[in-house]
């Protein structure tokens, strides 16, 4: 950003490769000459766990501050004010087993068995078409479980199972699986190149910036500094640690970048990328999958042996249980941070709508939704309440109604969304 008259509300840093927007910056409104009241953005993320919940677990009831959690949900609990946890919805065209479940989480289409791959637009880039033109990435699609191919005894192409992102009914969109490419992504295409930090580089012009706005927005500033400055750290160890573990490269390659081997890092890492993206207005859409369907994960930090699948068949026992909270604990991490990076009278999280979903209640069972939104939406969306649409009749609980809803509320009015022509009522 240059000392000139023409100061954004939404600054820029620009140094030799990189490009750092900054948050909103309240003070910079009358500098710029534009209304200081202008509505800060909408953000929709999607979390993803495939293989299903823990249904005697899973379950809430009451509202607000008075709302009460089943244990899997217990992580939520500073969030209660914040949260709609929503019991009943149904995915008509992911009723009926492994693979067809996942591949249509985000766009209720109709799959194809066999060869060719056939599904449909999700939710997410419908999202990430219009808001192309105002943000510097249309969406992050981020995962923490290596896609796999081949198919399932269904004759569902493992595709489906590996991806909840599609561009088209033919492609979904390939998933970032390297913390730090998708950290890279987000300040230019050289981020990653640089030796030392990338706010180095930009040092002098943040200086710059912090005498120019208010107190509070030097305190947002600040913040959101340390915040780029702390993760691109835990990337560089990161990819330090692989690098010390790797067979040596010749000297002007780039150290290959690592996928964590905990994968309390590896999660955590990819929610503080959504949570800058966001913070930063460089992306408004973002999907994380954290686990595929037909997982193979494995959790030795929880004390359990078998991989995530194995244990999803025995989807009541405690080792299944400790496998879902640790999934809404990377959840409420996400809901977290983005609750502590103020923006207008609120924060981002308000600004945001945070989904956590997975493709069954139960094994191979899609006709129940298990599914959380956090965040207000700039205050078009009401937090803290249950709602259960099981028995409201086929009709009237349809997921992508759902999906119809939060799009009218970001902007995007469309008639009709995978097999739903109404907006699910009560949102």
């Amino acid at each position: 950003m240059t000392a000139t008259n023409t100061i954004s509300r939404r600054a820029v840093l620009k140094g030799l490769g990189v490009t750092v927007a900054l948050p909103w910056l309240e003070s910079l409104a009358a500098r710029a000459g534009t209304p200081a009241a202008k509505a800060a953005p909408k953000r929709l993320a999607c979390l993803f766990i495939g293989d299903g919940i823990s249904p005697p677990h899973w379950w809430a009831k009451g509202s607000g501050a008075n709302m009460e959690l089943g244990s899997s949900l217990t992580p939520l609990a500073p969030f209660k004010e914040k949260i709609n946890v929503i019991d009943g919805l149904w995915n008509k065209e992911g009723d009926g087993g492994h693979a067809k479940c996942t591949g249509n989480i985000l766009s209720g289409a109709s799959l194809h068995r066999g060869r060719t791959i056939k599904g449909g637009l999700s939710m997410d880039q419908l999202l990430a078409k219009h808001y192309e033109e105002e943000t510097a990435q249309p969406s992050l699609v981020l995962g923490c479980e290596q896609p796999v191919s081949g198919f399932h005894e269904s004759q569902y192409s493992m595709v489906y199972a590996s991806h909840i992102s599609w561009r088209n009914a033919d492609s979904p969109v390939p998933i970032e699986l390297y913390p730090a490419l998708a950290f890279d992504s987000l300040f230019g295409g050289k981020a990653g190149k640089l030796q030392g930090s990338i706010l180095d580089d930009v040092l002098g012009q943040a200086n710059d910036l912090s005498g120019k706005v208010s107190g509070t927005d030097k305190l947002k500033l600040d913040e959101y500094l340390s915040s780029v400055r702390e993760t691109e750290q835990r990337v560089q160890r990161l990819n330090k640690m692989a690098k010390d573990d790797a067979p040596a490269a010749p000297a002007a390659q780039r150290p290959s970048t690592a996928q964590p081997k905990d994968l309390r890092e590896y999660s955590k890492l990819m929610c503080d990328v959504i949570a800058l993206a966001f913070q930063s207005d460089r992306s408004r859409v973002a999907t994380l999958l954290m686990s595929r369907d037909l997982s193979g994960q494995v959790y030795p930090f929880l004390g359990i042996r078998d991989d995530h699948h194995s244990y999803s068949h025995s989807n009541e026992g405690p080792e299944y249980q400790s496998i879902v909270k640790f999934y809404v604990e990377q959840y409420a991490y996400l809901l977290d941070r983005l609750s502590k990076m103020p923006e207008g009278d609120g924060s981002v999280l308000d600004n945001s709508c945070i989904m956590f979903v997975s493709e069954h209640w139960n094994a191979h069972n899609g006709t129940r939704v298990p599914l959380v939104l956090a965040g207000g939406l700039g205050g078009t969306l009401r937090t803290g309440r249950t709602l259960d649409y099981l028995k409201a009749g086929n009709d009237k609980r349809k997921l992508c109604g759902l999906y119809l809803t939060l799009m009218d509320r970001m902007g995007l009015k469309t008639s009709e969304f995978g097999d739903a022509k109404e907006r699910l009522a009560g949102i």
